[in-house]
């Protein structure tokens, strides 16, 4: 079997799939997460013995060093989609990377991979991707030779993209357009997760910055169209001006501060659908890392049924996948 290697955030949509291509490849692995006891699932992803849960925050720095202690390689998962209470951008994007990099580079970790986002930029108006463009650096500050990741949109039986709008067109006699025109290239999560097992061990991957996009480019109407298809719903797509689509981010935000459950759009999405979400081609990609990318006919009609009419049991509609 071969070198341990420590996931931080593995318990979640990319991260138990990266677990699962990690364990397949032959590594231990150790998964360190927040709330252990709701990553039970974890060790039955690899053979008896080889997977190990263990409870870690990037803010408690004796947390992080018991789950970095004897690994090879260390990767960084850790991520927000919104804010909401103590989870702020600035501390997990950025100080938090930085202080695993830190730690890990203490701990005699070898390799270090650190999974970001496409439109990561410095520059950027968004703090999603300003602060992702900031952890980036925060760790290639302390791993010269670190590995980048950044994923467009990621899709898969449990995403929050495809879910989330296939969910909404079930229940809404409508759907909001903001940034209709929008490019996005989805790209599978079972694609992400092996060129980041990839990364983890794979020494010609030092020091790269890969950009992962599947296929297809579509527009933010096109997607929703094909959700609309797939789903054998008829709803408008109604535009919304930019004045408009601030002011439904802003009550998202509100709705990150006060309530438990994850906001339909924030502020901070708003400004990043201004932004195409394309992989750089000057970039290595899914190709370079040896990958036959995935596309969204291929897997998207494995799960968005169960917001047809009659879930599994309803005909497929014309025209879907």
């Amino acid at each position: 079997m071969q070198g341990l290697v420590t996931v931080f955030g593995g318990s979640g949509f990319v991260g138990s799939q990266v677990v699962r291509q990690l364990a397949k490849a032959g590594h231990r692995v150790r998964v360190a997460v927040r709330q252990p006891n709701l990553a039970y699932r974890m060790r039955m992803l690899g053979d008896v013995g080889q997977i190990e849960v263990v409870q870690a925050n990037v803010r408690n720095l004796a947390s992080v060093d018991r789950a970095l202690e004897g690994a090879e390689a260390c990767v960084n998962l850790v991520g927000l989609l919104y804010e909401s209470g103590r989870q702020k951008f600035q501390a997990v994007h950025v100080m938090g990377a930085q202080t695993l990099a830190e730690r890990a580079k203490a701990a005699g970790v070898s390799r270090f991979v650190q999974i970001s986002a496409i439109g990561a930029d410095a520059k950027s108006e968004a703090k999603y991707a300003r602060t992702k463009a900031e952890g980036e650096a925060a760790v290639r500050a302390v791993f010269p030779g670190a590995v980048i990741i950044r994923p467009s949109v990621v899709f898969g039986p449990e995403d929050n993209f495809f879910n989330k709008f296939g969910q909404m067109a079930a229940i809404s006699p409508a759907l909001p357009l903001v940034g209709g025109e929008t490019r996005f290239q989805p790209v599978f999560v079972g694609d992400v997760a092996a060129v980041i097992a990839r990364a983890a061990s794979h020494p010609e991957a030092e020091g790269l910055t890969y950009e992962l996009g599947g296929p297809g480019i579509f527009t933010m109407r096109q997607i929703l169209q094909l959700i609309l298809t797939e789903t054998g719903r008829d709803r408008a797509l109604v535009a919304l001006p930019r004045p408009v689509a601030r002011l439904l981010g802003q009550v998202g935000d509100l709705m990150a501060g006060l309530l438990p459950i994850a906001p339909p759009i924030t502020s901070d999405q708003v400004e990043m659908l201004k932004s195409d979400n394309v992989a750089d081609h000057g970039l290595p990609g899914l190709a370079e890392a040896g990958i036959v990318p995935t596309s969204i006919e291929a897997i998207v009609p494995s799960y968005l049924y169960r917001y047809r009419k009659g879930g599994q049991y309803a005909p497929t509609p014309a025209g879907a996948f």
